[in-house]
This record gives structure tokens, sequence and C-alpha cells, in this order.
């Protein structure tokens, strides 16, 4: 047991000098180059897999927004189908069964349904 402590102690003691011996890795890093090309390439990523897609998505909702309708047959964000009976600025009121009608807000209209969805389900 004395000998293993002692054994220990040893390679403890040498440790510092192993590893100054070692071979250096080869010397720098990245070029000032290198990282202006690895950010452009983040960047770029960013843009067409985030920023670009989002944007599309938003423009194409705020054309349904512009877009609706009294008669048009919608599904709001919450999964509530019925056919638009009144348009205002910010809300419309959906009919959702026969005299029963509820205020949404446009931006709530997930999608618009073809005519006569309704009629099917």
């Amino acid at each position: 047991m004395k000998s293993v402590k002692l054994f220990l102690a040893g390679l403890m003691a040498m440790m510092p000098a192993l590893a100054m011996a070692q071979e250096a890795g080869p010397a720098g890093g990245m070029g000032v180059m290198g990282q202006v090309i690895f950010f452009a390439g983040f960047i770029l990523i960013f843009y067409f897999l985030i920023w670009r897609p989002q944007s599309k998505r938003a423009k194409e909702h705020k054309t349904l927004m512009s877009g609706l309708n009294k008669g048009d047959e919608v599904v709001t964000s919450g999964g509530i189908a019925g056919k638009i009976t009144k348009v205002t600025d910010d809300f419309i009121i959906v009919e959702i069964a026969d005299n029963v009608e509820i205020k949404v807000q446009k931006v709530a209209v997930a999608a618009a349904l073809p005519k006569g969805t309704l009629k099917d389900i």
C-alpha cells in the first residue's frame, strides 16, 4: 500500500514536466478572413432558415386578414370553424351554428376554407 502511495506521489510530481514535454499543436487558429467567412455563413444560415420563412408567413397572414369578406368560411387559431357574418376593422363576427355567433379578432383567423366546406363537416 505504501509503494502505491509513493508511486502516485512520484507521478503527480512529474505531471508538470510531462505536460511541458509534449509537442505544441499547430500555431494559431482561424485567421481574420476565416472568421469573417464563418460569420457571414452564420448570418446566411440564419436568414434562410429563420427570418425569411417567418416574414413570408407573416405576409401571407396579412393578406389573408385583409381579404376576409362576409360569407367566407374560416377556421380560427383555436380550432373554431364558422362563416363570417360581419367584418369590422379589427374584429369579425363568425356564425358557428344556427343563431350562434361569436366575435373574434381578425388576427385569430388561421385559415380561410373553400366555399361549402362547413356543409361537408
